[in-house]
């Protein structure tokens, strides 16, 4: 049983006979059960909430920043008018609009109610229970009754760098509009067969070709296309911080790491998957928390967007060697492997630099991290002695992460460690550097 706010005007109404009454004893009393008599004929009259039916639909998945609608269907199958509110309660992240649903429903009717959702946050959205409030005809008191019902919302990663996707696609053509490099050896694959010109590598010539024919023909090489990259994504606790600035919402705290790291994943998937190049995806703490190994080309993109949306950061130490194993495991062939981490010299120290060796050794190894603009910010404040000690540890900060990059270079592994807005696009220029110079 629930009371309207009527019923408690009504009650400091009837305290005005009680207080002038020279028998407040009786006076209340009488009060008393007669507003008590009315709450009870209202909770009688009042529909059955027991007899509500409740059915979910709507769309299921949507990007961050978009709003989507769920859709509720309430059928009556009480034997009275059901009139009243009806509340489908999600989380507060997924700042639901209206937060509740007036109704009116006859008998043996059915109601379809609208919540749209305006989600701040990436992930799985749930909601588990529906609140039915039926109110009896005078309006002071009614029942109400929580019922499970189970719906999910998945809010799939924005793809905010799919802008600087056209440029990147243009340059590909490109290079793929370039003469084929004449070259033999590891890393290449024949294309095709022509007549030798002076200045061609004799070693190209092929001689079983220019014994069928009266010129001399050598073989022309390219480099290879079916080349395979994996993304790694750290999801250890450094992913956890938020920095920059959040491009879906005005929250000031930013895109948590995992967040910018993801947004660099998916254009550098999409690019190596229209240059021809196998992308394999595994995101790894101290567990496996999602893979994508072997997808289609066409399916690649939203395969990557299912297995990133609901991954959160672990607020663990992430497992380097575990992550190393799980990369070799399943990567047998030479590979760009692309390690989308921080460049916390503590947690590098202590964990990928240990194994760092074994993974150049077999694969091309690029890791690419994204700097915190504030450190910036605090390096240039000198206005007094609080902005002087920042400054002092922002350029402390700084050195470390300078230092721990040159350290990774001296292993052979190339390093990315930029803004956050600048990382996606910085990722995939390296990406096509390498292929403008033979080196995928």
């Amino acid at each position: 049983m629930v009371l309207t706010g009527r019923t408690g005007l009504i009650a400091a109404i009837g305290a005005l006979p009680v207080l002038l009454s020279p028998w407040p004893a009786a006076t209340f009393a009488v009060v008393a059960v007669i507003l008590a008599g009315a709450v009870a004929i209202d909770v009688v009259l009042a529909a059955s909430t027991r007899a509500v039916e409740l059915n979910r639909s709507g769309d299921t998945a949507a990007r961050l920043g978009q709003p989507v609608q769920t859709e509720l269907e309430v059928y009556n199958r009480g034997g009275r008018r059901l009139r009243g509110l009806i509340r489908d309660a999600w989380p507060p992240s997924a700042c639901s609009r209206p937060r509740e649903h007036a109704v009116d429903i006859p008998v043996g009717q059915r109601l379809r109610v609208v919540t749209t959702l305006a989600p701040v946050r990436r992930g799985d959205q749930r909601s588990a229970h529906v609140t039915v409030r039926s109110m009896g005809p005078l309006g002071l008191a009614g029942r109400q009754r929580t019922h499970r019902s189970s719906g999910t919302v998945r809010i799939l990663p924005p793809f905010l760098s799919r802008k600087h996707l056209p440029s990147r696609l243009a340059k590909l053509r490109e290079l793929d509009g370039m003469v084929p490099v004449l070259i033999r050896g590891q890393g290449t694959e024949f294309d095709s067969l022509r007549e030798y010109v002076v200045g061609d590598d004799v070693r190209s010539i092929d001689w079983r070709a220019t014994a069928r024919r009266a010129d001399v023909v050598v073989r022309t090489w390219r480099p290879e296309r079916d080349r395979r990259v994996v993304i790694v994504l750290d999801t250890g606790r450094t992913s956890a911080g938020r920095i920059g600035v959040d491009p879906t919402s005005a929250d000031p705290h930013g895109w948590p790491r995992l967040d910018w790291s993801m947004d660099a994943a998916l254009l550098l998937s999409a690019l190596a998957s229209r240059a021809g190049d196998h992308v394999d995806f595994l995101a790894h703490d101290r567990i496996v928390r999602a893979a994508v190994f072997n997808a289609a080309r066409t399916d690649l993109l939203a395969k990557l967007v299912e297995a990133m949306a609901p991954l959160e950061p672990a607020l663990v130490e992430s497992d380097a060697t575990a992550t190393v194993s799980a990369v070799q495991r399943r990567v047998r062939r030479r590979a760009l492997v692309v390690l989308l981490t921080d460049l916390n010299a503590s947690a590098l120290d202590e964990g990928l630099m240990t194994v760092l060796p074994q993974l150049a050794n077999r694969h091309h190894v690029l890791i690419a991290a994204v700097s915190d603009p504030r450190v910036d910010q605090l390096a240039a404040g000198r206005a007094d002695a609080a902005q002087v000690y920042d400054a002092a540890a922002a350029e402390r900060s700084r050195n470390d992460r300078h230092e721990i990059a040159t350290r990774l270079r001296r292993h052979g592994v190339d390093v990315i460690d930029t803004l956050p807005e600048e990382l996606a696009p910085a990722l995939a220029d390296r990406y096509l550097a390498m292929k403008a110079t033979g080196r995928l």
